[in-house]
């Protein structure tokens, strides 16, 4: 039995409200059960030294924890000078992610940042980041439509994520930390809306897992990510 009572193909709830910051071009507020995050986007006209004037675009990503998204009160990285390797391997994922289905080039020679903070966290906090990420960078990209900066088919296509893992012997999907904490396998899935794999992270906290697990994974993975692209269908109307 899984501490939170739900089956094994069973997500958290999830919630995708949009527009919640005034200021930024596209915004999200997810919340998948207890993990909360806000997503930005924010528009730049700019980008990185080494792509300009090759007229093609860019899409980076910044990930944090607030003190008290936990539930002990962390130090706040700006505080100690420097970025944990965690953060910064959580970032690269989401940037990565989300440059997967935009096409650069029909972008032009500018620079889209997310922003995903965490409020606060109950396990999976990546996933959920990329997964509301993209509500805020589809929003970012309507803006930009509507101001002719941008011709149709920048954004190619949707993508989410999802955590999976072992617990208790039991392949189960969209862990919640009590599970996160004690499972034996832990692993993100990140796809597309056409069914590709962007990104599969995978790791045995204890034993090595079975080819059957992971494949047993894999297809809680597909199943959670389909909900989640529908609800982002949802919520983008």
């Amino acid at each position: 039995m899984r501490p939170s009572k739900r089956e094994i193909d069973q997500i958290r709830s999830v919630t995708l409200e949009r527009g919640v910051s005034m200021h930024a071009e596209g915004s999200c507020l997810i919340k998948c059960g207890d993990t909360h995050v806000l997503c930005t986007a924010s528009l730049e006209d700019r980008v990185p030294p080494w792509l300009r004037g090759g007229g093609r675009g860019w899409v980076t990503a910044e990930y944090g924890m607030l003190p008290r998204a936990t539930s002990e009160r962390m130090r706040r990285e700006a505080s100690a000078g420097k970025q944990s390797g965690r953060t910064q391997e959580i970032q690269r994922l989401i940037g990565r992610s989300l440059r997967a289905v935009v096409d650069l080039q029909k972008l032009g020679e500018r620079q889209i940042s997310l922003d995903c903070d965490v409020i606060q966290a109950d396990g999976g906090t990546r996933t959920a980041s990329i997964t509301g990420a993209w509500v805020a960078l589809n929003d970012c990209i309507a803006w930009m439509a509507a101001r002719d900066m941008v011709k149709p088919g920048v954004l190619t296509d949707q993508i989410a994520a999802i955590s999976c893992g072992v617990y208790r012997g039991t392949a189960v999907c969209d862990l919640d930390y009590a599970e996160d904490s004690e499972a034996d396998t832990d692993a993100n899935f990140v796809m597309t809306g056409s069914g590709g794999l962007v990104e599969i992270q995978a790791t045995a906290e204890t034993e090595p897992f079975s080819p059957e697990l992971f494949q047993q994974m894999m297809e809680l993975a597909d199943g959670g990510i389909k909900q989640l692209l529908s609800l982002q269908k949802i919520a983008v109307g």
